[in-house]
């Protein structure tokens, strides 16, 4: 018992000091420097960037930037798979280090203010993860160690987390897509400049649809 407390403390003291470190040091993060890095390993670049993008998730990065990279290193297909295993990586981490390793320490920081969520999934599992992935109530990176406090399975939490961020994640790296032919004189720029806007526009739709949904299911159950 000793010996895993030992570990679970060194991992959460590793944990909060790569945090810090990414805080320290956010600024010198950019596009730029992220595509040299990610280009420079060849072959093993989509890799690289998946890992990237899951450590991010982690350690609360905005995913945002991650997602536009995306599309601007891979283009709207393949960097939106790479986003979306990278992004869902490291909401399984975080999800995993909430339960198992850092639960107390998550639950003093927060102050209480997980509690309509912990009780949401309590009283509807998987349709209240999916519920909170398309309304922005937290944000993403919160979202994933909020939700290891709760009793949901790995395996529900996961689906309709995967399920829930390809919207987000599709629309975006279109956009980092959009953004870079823009920059290369594209050919074809109005049209996929106009596929951006309605993908964005649909992304923003989404929650308030979601939302309608969600309230109708509880007015049903009433």
């Amino acid at each position: 018992m000793r010996g895993d407390r030992i570990r679970r403390m060194a991992l959460l003291a590793l944990l909060l000091g790569s945090a810090a470190w990414v805080a320290a040091h956010r600024g010198q993060f950019d596009m730029e420097l992220l595509e040299s890095w990610v280009r420079g390993t060849g072959p093993l670049g989509p890799l690289v960037f998946m890992l990237v993008a899951a450590a991010a998730t982690v350690l609360l990065v905005p995913a945002s930037l991650f997602t536009l990279a995306g599309g601007v290193l891979f283009g709207p297909v393949l960097g939106t798979l790479y986003t979306l295993f990278g992004a869902c990586a490291g909401a399984a981490l975080a999800f995993l280090i909430a339960r198992y390793i850092a639960s107390d320490w998550i639950v003093r920081k927060s102050h209480g203010r997980f509690g309509r969520l912990i009780e949401g999934v309590e009283e509807e599992g998987w349709r209240f993860v999916a519920f909170v992935r398309l309304v922005p109530i937290f944000p993403f990176f919160l979202l994933n160690y909020a939700l290891g406090l709760t009793r949901i399975g790995f395996s529900p939490y996961i689906i309709a987390t995967f399920v829930c961020t390809v919207p987000g994640v599709v629309a975006l790296t279109y956009l980092g897509y959009v953004g870079r032919e823009a920059l290369g004189g594209g050919e074809a720029l109005i049209q996929k400049s106009l596929i951006a806007l309605g993908l964005l526009a649909l992304t923003a739709f989404l929650p308030r649809f979601a939302k309608r949904l969600h309230d109708k299911g509880l007015r049903t159950e009433d």
